[in-house]
């Protein structure tokens, strides 16, 4: 499938991310500390839109076999982590404050991340990790990096990454519209995490979209959240 098409509005939203974080840097450069080899983001759980996975996973498989084969090692080592951390959800099955508290507190680190504490696709990262050090606004709430220097006492820009989802969320339906698939409004609400992304073939990926077999849950094809 060529999804080529949807790169410029998708890279109009990394220009967004980007051309806040830039700045904030020249606005409050005590604040944001976001350094080479700081890891922190790089083990906050969180998920991609199918927009988002379509394009890391075609920049993905275009890296050397070697970086490719040690990043899918540490794809199956996120599984399993993802997976003690769902049985530990299931504890607060009737407490959802609870729920989104663990998955905050959560850290396991990406498959992306080498042993240089080094992203190996970095031109190419989420929009999450580019805007990670400064404040966002998710889920109509406040976030910020806990190593940053903003204080909470303290007012400043928020970036409106909700409002980069709600356009994550439009260009994953029409992803989806363009395989073909079923129900594309549904399937745009599903989230899959880094580590199912690398691991899944873009055929079997791809066509997955395509036959509407999704969840509006945080899961990717074979279960896990990130």
């Amino acid at each position: 499938m060529d999804f080529s098409y949807l790169f410029d509005p998708y890279a109009a939203q990394i220009t967004k991310a980007d051309q806040a974080f830039e700045r904030m840097i020249h606005e409050y450069p005590s604040c944001v500390r976001c350094e080479p080899r700081c890891s922190d983001c790089c083990h906050a759980v969180f998920g991609l839109f199918l927009i988002e996975a379509a394009f890391l996973k075609n920049d993905f498989d275009q890296l050397d076999e070697e970086r490719k084969d040690i990043a899918l090692s540490h794809a199956q080592a996120a599984d399993e982590a993802f997976a003690q951390l769902g049985r530990e959800l299931e504890l607060f099955e009737d407490d959802p404050q609870m729920k989104v508290y663990s998955m905050a507190k959560a850290r396991i680190q990406c498959p992306l991340l080498n042993d240089q504490q080094e992203c190996i696709l970095y031109p190419y990262r989420p929009i999450t990790c580019r805007v990670y050090g400064i404040p966002n606004m998710v889920q109509g709430v406040p976030r910020v990096c806990g190593k940053s220097g903003f204080k909470k006492a303290l007012r400043y820009p928020v970036f409106n990454l909700d409002g980069i989802h709600r356009e994550l969320y439009r260009l994953s339906a029409e992803l989806v519209k363009g395989a073909g698939g079923k129900d594309a409004d549904k399937a745009a609400s599903f989230m899959v995490s880094v580590s199912k992304v690398i691991q899944t073939p873009v055929e079997e990926f791809m066509q997955y979209i395509a036959e509407g077999q999704h969840t509006t849950s945080e899961h990717g094809p074979s279960g896990g959240t990130g």
